[in-house]
C-alpha cells in the first residue's frame, strides 16, 4: 500500500504544480470563474497559483509534507466558490466542457481532491517517502 501512496503523492504534486503554473501561464480563463464579490480576481488567481506550486512542491519535501498537505485541503476549500461560481452562471471556458454531466461530476471531485491531500497529513515513514531529494538534507 505504501508504494501505492508514494506514486499517489508524486502524482498529485506533479498535477498541482502544473496547474498552479497555468494559474501564471493562462490567468484570463481562472480571473473569469472568481466570483464577482472577490476583488481583484487576476491577484486571486496568481495567489491561489503560487500557494498551488508551493503545495505541491511541499508535498515532496518529507519534513514539510504535512503542513503541505494540509495547505492544499485549505486551497481546495477556498477554491471551491469559484467552481461554484463556473457552474452556476455557465461561465463557458475553452476547452473545458460545460455540460451538466461534467458540472455534476466537477463539483464533487472537489471532496476527492480534499480527501487525497487528507491522506498526506498522516504521518508516514520519512525514509520510503517521495521525496524531491536523493537524500534528506541534514540540518544542523
Amino acid at each position: 500500500m505504501n508504494k501505492h501512496k508514494e506514486l499517489l503523492r508524486v502524482i498529485l504534486a506533479v498535477s498541482i504544480v502544473v496547474v498552479g503554473v497555468t494559474h501564471f501561464a493562462v490567468p484570463e480563463p481562472y480571473a473569469r470563474i472568481v466570483p464577482p464579490q472577490l476583488p481583484y480576481p487576476m491577484q486571486l488567481v496568481y495567489i491561489s497559483g503560487f500557494f498551488e506550486i508551493l503545495g505541491g512542491i511541499g508535498l515532496l519535501v518529507p519534513r514539510v509534507s504535512r503542513v503541505a498537505a494540509w495547505g492544499l485541503i485549505a486551497l481546495f476549500i477556498a477554491v471551491f466558490p469559484a467552481n461554484i461560481n463556473m457552474a452556476v452562471n455557465h461561465i463557458k471556458i475553452e476547452h473545458v466542457p460545460d455540460s451538466l454531466w461534467f458540472q455534476a461530476i466537477r463539483l464533487p471531485f472537489q471532496a476527492v481532491l480534499i480527501a487525497w491531500a487528507w491522506w498526506y497529513t498522516k504521518p508516514s515513514e520519512l525514509e520510503k517517502q517521495a521525496s524531491i531529494f536523493l537524500e534528506e538534507p541534514k540540518i544542523e
